[in-house]
């Protein structure tokens, strides 16, 4: 049987071929099978590690993930994650996706709260905004946030020295998932990560800080509340 010399004649081994051969372009190091340039791939791992890609921070990340947005989405879709972009604060993270009737398991690691934790991110979300409204980058200092946190101390604790502990560990566990960030030459000051704003609504702020402002002046003891959040999705 021959074949005629105008017939196409498609080759099931092409497509894998060429796949074969991309995968050779951007390999990196032995027995690497990934398929996506060096560059792409750090843009990837700073989403994963969390809890954002700063473009203010990461300028080159940033670049990069705007270039390669659609193969990075669907790689973090393979996972189950969604990928959240601001383009106007130059920020993104990831979330988990929306999956309970497919029984999804779940990547992000949540992350459990105390009452001075959470009052500690809504204070550095009122810092953000009140830097965005004069253009400025959210800047904070261990006074600062230790002075606006007494008030949550308990009525009548003499402890004082356990209480600022209790707030400098506060610092070291929002500082672990960066959302504030050391600034150079400076031992006590931080600069807020612009993806609070995105998970803070205007509303949410008012409703909070009432609502901590009545246990503040009740002298709610701080009893390690429970208040799970996403580590790459903070608050």
């Amino acid at each position: 049987m021959s074949w005629s010399e105008n017939e196409d004649i498609t080759d099931p081994l092409n497509g894998i071929e060429s796949e074969q051969s991309g995968n050779m372009e951007n390999s990196l190091f032995a027995d690497d099978a990934g398929e996506l340039p060096l560059d792409t791939r750090r843009a990837l791992v700073q989403l994963l590690s969390g809890p954002s890609l700063d473009g203010h921070r990461h300028s080159k990340l940033w670049s990069v993930l705007l270039r390669d947005e659609s193969v990075i989405r669907r790689r973090l879709a393979d996972l189950f994650l969604e990928l959240i972009i601001d383009r106007d604060l130059q920020v993104a993270f990831t979330r988990q996706f929306d999956t309970d009737d497919l029984e999804a398991p779940t990547l992000l690691r949540r992350a459990q709260l105390t009452f001075i934790d959470s009052v500690l991110l809504l204070y550095l979300r009122q810092q953000l905004a009140q830097a965005a409204s004069h253009g400025e980058r959210a800047v904070v200092s261990k006074t600062d946030i230790v002075e606006h946190l007494s008030p949550y101390d308990r009525q009548g604790n003499t402890d004082r020295a356990g209480f600022d502990k209790r707030v400098h560990a506060s610092i070291e566990k929002i500082k672990k998932y960066n959302i504030i960030q050391k600034i150079r030459a400076s031992d006590d000051r931080f600069e807020v990560s612009p993806t609070l704003k995105l998970l803070f609504s205007a509303e949410e702020i008012q409703a909070l800080t009432k609502q901590y402002q009545r246990m503040a002046v009740d002298g709610l003891q701080d009893g390690g509340g429970d208040a799970p959040q996403e580590e790459g999705d903070e608050e």
